[in-house]
């Protein structure tokens, strides 16, 4: 069997590389804030539409 037949799938190999690299300049925000925003916006919603609906 010739090398390049037992070597793999080759594009899978170079996503996984690819996602496996960490962006060291990317803004880190801890999901807990991302969570605890989410959930603020969601009861600034409801509060907003039963004050003026």
């Amino acid at each position: 069997m010739p090398e390049n037949k037992r070597s793999g799938f080759h594009s899978a190999a170079g996503l996984i590389q690819y996602y496996d690299m960490e962006e060291t300049r990317a803004l880190k925000i801890d999901p807990y804030i991302v969570l605890v925003l989410g959930i603020g916006a969601a009861i600034l919603v409801e509060v907003l539409n039963w004050k003026f609906v």
